[in-house]
């Protein structure tokens, strides 16, 4: 399946739209916030890089923040017809 998808195309892009979105307003520094999508077996995973100091921002206290983010995120995926995953990776 990954063959006939262009390696340039975004996977769920309103889904990766709006995580960009929600992310850059929550960091100190929104230029270093980086999206890749991969495609693992039907689910897209949604990758993001953030700039040193800032994850724990993104994480929230006891993940709270990650994880609504993540449930907005699926919301989301749902208008691309797409089953997301979020991870947060500190750059």
């Amino acid at each position: 399946m990954s063959d006939s998808v262009n390696a340039n195309a975004v996977l769920a892009p309103i889904a990766t739209s709006v995580l960009t979105h929600i992310v850059r307003s929550i960091v100190d520094t929104p230029d270093a916030v980086k999206v890749e999508s991969l495609d693992d077996e039907g689910k897209i995973i949604l990758e993001v890089r953030v700039a040193d100091g800032d994850l724990g921002r993104v994480i929230g206290r006891r993940g709270r923040t990650a994880q609504s983010i993540r449930a907005v995120v699926r919301a989301a995926a749902s208008r691309d017809n797409a089953e997301v995953d979020v991870d947060f990776l500190d750059d």
